[in-house]
């Protein structure tokens, strides 16, 4: 297994963001989803450190990384990317759910990763991501019912079987606690927060088609899982892959949204390591 090492930068407004490094050869940066931190991700990047170095980012308001800060906006990771990209010199990038979004935005803005590859995007067109949830959500958190919180966006965000978006709150919250173990738990519930502000950048960026990615000049690979909801794909197969002009779609079969920091990293992976080895 190879060695992981830890690097800090800076990022423009000061912020610490924080890194981990496996692996030697060309950089690939990773960017993860909403209540996650780079230790999620540290399985997928040691099966991608086999031919690659792999620097996995805490983006902020996680991990060793800073807060998001009261100004927050899709801008800020921007340039925590810039930052760690310019210390690294990776040219490379994936990301995942919310990460995607960011990595995509980052392939449109700059001309400096040669290759994105996105699992499952959080790009929402014309509403595709719900995000009805939300002020439910926010309401808990305030009156600090966190797990009720976290209970309603797990009914509300479009990924829950049929039966259990229809469930009370009490019997969702309690259900939750019998599937989520308490070291996961004490991992997601300092990020509660945190993904809410990100989804209501999500929110602000969705427009009614994906147009604005036509002018992204790297090579794209485009991944979803042939087990997850339309909720997660449907924009990727719909709308992303018709406009962006350098870009390749692949279904893996048998995978979900938690794929690749949870379910099947490897698999995921294989898959990323194929595509930047053999782009095209």
């Amino acid at each position: 297994m190879s060695a992981t090492s830890v690097g800090v930068v800076r990022s423009q407004d000061g912020t610490s963001i924080g890194y981990e490094t496996v692996g030697v050869g060309d950089g690939v940066l990773v960017l993860g989803g909403a209540w996650r931190t780079s230790r999620d991700y540290l399985p997928f990047a040691r099966a991608l450190a086999e031919s690659f170095a792999v620097h996995v980012i805490d983006r902020r308001g996680r991990g060793r990384s800073g807060p998001q800060g009261p100004a927050y906006t899709i801008e800020r990771e921007l340039e925590d990317v810039a930052a760690v990209q310019a210390h690294t010199q990776a040219e490379l990038i994936f990301g995942h759910s919310y990460g995607g979004l960011i990595a995509l935005e980052a392939a449109r803005r700059s001309t400096v990763f040669t290759d994105v590859i996105v699992y499952e995007p959080g790009v929402s067109v014309a509403g595709s991501i719900p995000l009805g949830w939300m002020p439910r959500y926010a309401e808990l958190l305030a009156a600090g019912d966190r797990r009720g919180a976290f209970a309603a966006m797990v009914r509300g965000a479009g990924g829950a079987p049929a039966a259990l978006e229809h469930a009370p709150l009490w019997y969702v919250k309690l259900l939750l606690r019998l599937f989520i173990r308490q070291l996961q738990w004490r991992e997601i519930e300092p990020l509660l927060e945190t993904a809410l502000v990100e989804h209501q950048q999500v929110g602000a960026l969705d427009e009614k088609d994906a147009d604005r990615y036509r002018t992204i000049t790297a090579r794209i690979v485009l991944l979803g899982g042939g087990k997850s909801l339309p909720v997660f794909t449907t924009t990727l197969f719909d709308h992303l892959a018709a406009s962006i002009p350098n870009s390749t779609t692949e279904l893996i079969k048998g995978l979900d949204h938690t794929a690749p920091d949870e379910k099947a990293p490897d698999i995921v992976a294989d898959r990323v390591g194929h595509h930047l080895q053999h782009p095209g």
